[in-house]
C-alpha cells in the first residue's frame, strides 16, 4: 500500500488530535515529530510510535523520506513554516486560522504555486454530515439563487486561557492575530463561503468587544488583548451579503444556528433542516443524517476521503480525490476578519482593496 509519509511540526494539544486521527487512515504514516523542547518531541514520539525527533524544522525539511509536513503550532508560526516546508519540497498541512494577515497567507499559497506543491488549511467543519447535505442541496439547486449567510459561533464562555484551557498565545493578539472572530470564526466563514461559491468580498464592516469580565490575575499574565466577541457585515459581489456573529463569551443562554437564505429554499446547519414553498405551501423539512451519512460512505466512491480534513488530505496527495479549496477559502475568510478588524479600527466600512492594502507582511523567514 502505498503511504504518505508525514513530518508532524508542533506536539502541543492540536498535534495530539491530528495524531488521533493519522491512526485510522493506513495510507498516513508519521516518521517525524519537531518540537522546541527535546522532551516534547521525544514524549509524542514514545507515545504514537514516531522514528525520528527533531527540534530543528530545517534538519526535519532535509529529511527525504518526509512527503508532507503537518504544521500545528501557533498562528504567528503558520506563514514562515509553511513557505519554508513549501520550498523544500513538501506538502503542506496547516492549523487554522490561515496566517497572522491576509498577505502573509496570500504569500503562503504563491509558494505552494512557485513550488507546485499542495497547501491544505485545516478546516473540520466543510466535512460535517449537516455542510455535505447542504452543499448537495446547492448543487443540485434546491436553493436557488443564495442571496445572503449568516455566520453564527456560540460560546456562553469558553474564552482560552482565561477560562482554564490553551495557553496565554491564544489571547495575544500578536501571536494569534485575533480572538473569538478568528480562531472560531472561520470555521463558520470558510463553510459559508463554500457553499455560496466563494463570492468575491467588496467591503466589510463591523466592531469587536471585550465586555464579560475575567480573573485580573490571568488577564495580565496572559495579555488578554483579543475581542471575545465580533460582529460585522460582509457585502460580496452579485448583491451577496454575509453577517456575522462570533463569541468566546456572552450572557446568553442560545443562539439560533449559522443560516444560508436562497431565492428557492434556505438551510439552518445545525441543527439541519431545509425550508422552502412548495405548491404555495411553507414547508420545513428534515433529514436523518446519520443513515445519510452511514449510506453516501459505503455506496458512493471515494466518500471516505471527506470523513475528515486529515483523510480528504491523504486522499487527494494520494490523487483519488481532487483537493478542496481550503487554502483559498482560508484566504478569503482572513480577508473578511482582517476587514472587520480594520472597521473596527477606523469606525467605518472598508473595501476589500482597502483591507489588502493596509496588510502588514511579517517577516517569513524561518529563524
Amino acid at each position: 500500500m502505498e503511504k504518505i509519509r508525514i513530518g508532524l511540526i508542533g506536539a502541543g494539544m492540536i498535534s495530539q488530535k491530528h495524531l488521533q486521527m493519522y491512526r485510522e487512515i493506513p495510507e498516513a504514516q508519521v516518521v517525524a515529530v519537531c518540537s522546541r523542547t527535546r522532551s516534547s518531541a521525544e514524549r509524542c514520539a514514545q507515545e504514537w510510535g514516531i522514528e525520528n525527533v527533531h527540534t530543528d524544522i530545517q534538519q526535519m525539511l532535509a529529511q527525504d523520506d518526509i512527503d508532507a509536513v503537518d504544521i500545528c503550532l501557533h498562528t504567528i508560526l503558520h506563514a514562515p513554516v509553511a513557505i519554508a516546508a513549501l520550498n523544500a519540497g513538501k506538502h503542506v498541512y496547516c492549523e487554522k486560522p490561515l496566517a497572522m494577515s491576509y498577505v502573509d497567507g496570500a504569500a503562503m499559497l504563491e509558494a505552494a504555486r512557485r513550488n507546485d506543491r499542495t497547501l491544505h488549511i485545516q478546516l473540520g467543519f466543510l466535512y460535517r454530515p449537516n455542510v455535505r447535505a447542504a452543499k448537495r442541496l446547492v448543487d443540485g439547486g434546491a436553493l436557488g439563487d443564495i442571496y445572503h449567510a449568516r455566520s453564527m459561533g456560540f460560546r456562553r464562555r469558553n474564552r482560552p486561557y482565561v477560562d482554564g484551557y490553551g495557553s496565554a498565545d491564544f489571547v495575544e493578539r500578536k501571536y494569534s492575530g485575533g480572538g473569538a472572530l478568528y480562531d472560531f470564526g472561520v470555521y463558520h466563514i470558510s463553510q459559508l463561503l463554500y457553499l455560496m461559491g466563494m463570492p468575491r468580498p467588496l467591503s466589510m464592516s463591523g466592531k469587536l468587544h471585550q465586555a464579560i469580565p475575567m480573573d485580573e490575575s490571568r488577564r495580565i499574565s496572559g495579555h488578554y488583548d483579543v475581542e471575545e466577541l465580533g460582529v460585522g457585515l460582509v457585502r460580496f459581489e452579485k448583491g451577496m451579503t454575509m453577517d456575522l456573529f462570533e463569541s468566546w463569551a456572552v450572557h446568553l443562554d442560545s443562539m439560533d444556528p449559522s443560516i444560508l437564505l436562497g431565492s428557492r429554499g434556505g438551510i439552518k446547519l445545525e441543527p439541519f433542516s431545509f425550508h422552502t414553498t412548495f405548491c404555495d405551501l411553507e414547508l420545513d423539512c428534515t433529514g436523518d443524517l446519520e443513515k445519510m451519512d452511514f449510506r453516501w460512505k459505503n455506496t458512493l466512491p471515494y466518500e471516505y476521503a471527506y470523513a475528515s480534513s486529515e483523510m480528504h488530505w491523504i486522499a487527494a496527495l494520494l490523487q483519488k480525490v481532487p483537493l478542496l479549496p481550503t487554502a483559498e477559502l482560508a484566504l478569503q475568510t482572513l480577508l473578511i476578519q482582517e476587514g472587520i478588524t480594520l472597521s473596527n479600527r477606523l469606525g467605518r466600512e472598508v473595501s476589500a482593496e482597502e483591507t489588502i492594502e493596509s496588510s502588514i507582511l511579517s517577516d517569513l523567514r524561518l529563524s
